[in-house]
């Protein structure tokens, strides 16, 4: 699924505040590689159902014996491993026996005692990864997990690494075998070592979205083979908010344009981005925060939610506002599957320019049916025109106020809200009456 930084941002993927993410939200992974493997992940969503149902199933497989997943590599064993190929050492003699081994001991000292530890840490990462082979390559193993463990089982295969096998302990070998071992490593074995911390991050990045999945209680989405765009999910929440309220949407051919209306602080935005990242974990093979759901493949994604102005080029916020649409409408036009969220278009101009500017819009993208739309706005006077096309729906979020003061219960309703708050708001913070007595 294409997607670009804008919407990534839009959708708190990644944040600059980064404790309020979705990648930390789903960050429990055990290292600093497999988390930066995690950031990868979610930065490349994937384009196919095969691709998506293998990450599914390898979850699916992890899943099963989470409490069992082998912690037997820290973060500070692969630091050391990385960093024993940085160091600059005094060359190891080609052919270590005893005595050449005694003797680069005892004329290079500080480089034996950096390769004696550097040794350890090498030797309990091998066997590390020997036992995640041993422990996860059977005949059930998923494609894309086997496809890891087979790629390292070859390489953990030579004939040098026997010792690991022999020996319980790295401190168990002889002054000659520790160099020996250190001078393949350093020497034959580079390429190898970091295929293995590439294949160890991948292992721990799945560990630590499968983690979530439990953690959570996410469910996996089933996607749908189809030529029209579909989502349909019960019970999907927003997976940021501690006390979520759950909404249930079905977007399809016949209603594949949703017209959101309601007042500010009613949870417009919050449903936009609800759909939006639940869609997106879907499409990297993730569980989603729902009772279920089912999809079509949806090739690509763009939002227009957080549109700010460019003081240093300037251009005003209502002229971002259109280069996004002109950039989004230049995109879809291309015959494919794509989700556009929309939260509050035309926001930089007057009331009047806005109607005039949202109904060309809108009037324009309903003749897109094969891709999905959200589009929330306060300018429900527009709404009543738009009944007339078949297949645009109306919900709304309701404001209820008893006595001057308005609460929210976040209920997707169908309809159109007139709720207008702005003076309310005003009044209520008393910001009206400070005015009065200036």
């Amino acid at each position: 699924m294409e997607i670009d930084k804008t919407s990534l941002n839009d959708l708190a993927i990644f944040n600059g505040y980064e404790d309020f993410s979705v990648f930390n939200k789903l960050n429990n992974t055990l290292t600093t590689n497999g988390k930066e493997q995690l950031r990868k992940n979610l930065a490349t969503p994937l384009s196919s159902t095969q691709a998506i149902n293998n990450v599914q199933q390898t979850l699916k497989f992890i899943m099963q014996g989470v409490g069992q997943w082998p912690i037997v590599i820290s973060n500070g064993t692969i630091m050391v491993v990385e960093r024993f190929y940085e160091y600059s050492l005094d060359p190891l003699p080609n052919n270590i026996s005893f005595l050449t081994a005694k003797s680069y001991k005892l004329f290079h000292n500080a480089d034996y005692t950096l390769i004696q530890y550097s040794i350890i840490h090498c030797f309990d990462f091998i066997k590390g990864m020997m036992y995640f082979v041993d422990t996860y390559l059977n005949e059930n193993t998923p494609a894309n997990l086997r496809k890891l463990l087979e790629t390292a089982a070859r390489i953990l295969g030579a004939e040098e690494l026997n010792v690991v096998q022999e020996f319980a302990k790295p401190d168990e070998l002889t002054v000659p075998q520790q160099l020996q071992f250190g001078q393949f490593l350093r020497y034959h074995f580079k390429q190898n070592i970091f295929t293995l911390i590439d294949i160890h991050a991948q292992l721990d990045a799945l560990y630590g979205m499968a983690v979530s999945i439990n953690k959570y209680q996410f469910v996996f989405p089933e996607f749908i083979e189809s030529d029209h765009s579909l989502v349909a999910v019960e019970g999907l929440y927003h997976i940021l908010l501690q006390k979520p309220v759950p909404y249930d949407v079905l977007m399809n051919p016949q209603s594949n344009f949703l017209f959101l209306t309601g007042a500010n602080m009613a949870g417009k935005s919050t449903f936009i981005k609800s759909v939006g990242i639940a869609i997106f974990l879907a499409h990297v093979g993730m569980g989603v925060p729902a009772k279920n759901m089912k999809l079509t493949l949806i090739d690509g994604m763009l939002s227009n939610i957080n549109v700010i102005d460019n003081i240093s080029k300037g251009e005003s916020y209502f002229y971002n506002e259109v280069q996004r649409i002109k950039a989004t409408i230049d995109k879809i036009r291309d015959g494919r599957k794509w989700l556009i969220l929309i939260d509050e278009l035309f926001k930089g101009t007057n009331i009047q320019d806005a109607m005039k500017c949202s109904t060309v819009v809108i009037e324009g993208l309903l003749k897109i049916t094969n891709s999905l739309f959200i589009l929330s706005t306060h300018l429900y006077e527009i709404g009543e025109n738009l009944k007339l096309f078949p297949n645009i729906s109306f919900n709304y979020f309701e404001t209820i106020i008893n006595d001057g003061q308005f609460s929210f219960n976040y209920q997707l309703r169908n309809g159109i809200s007139t709720d207008r708050l702005g003076y309310l708001i005003l009044e209520r913070e008393g910001v009206v009456k400070m005015l009065e007595t200036l």
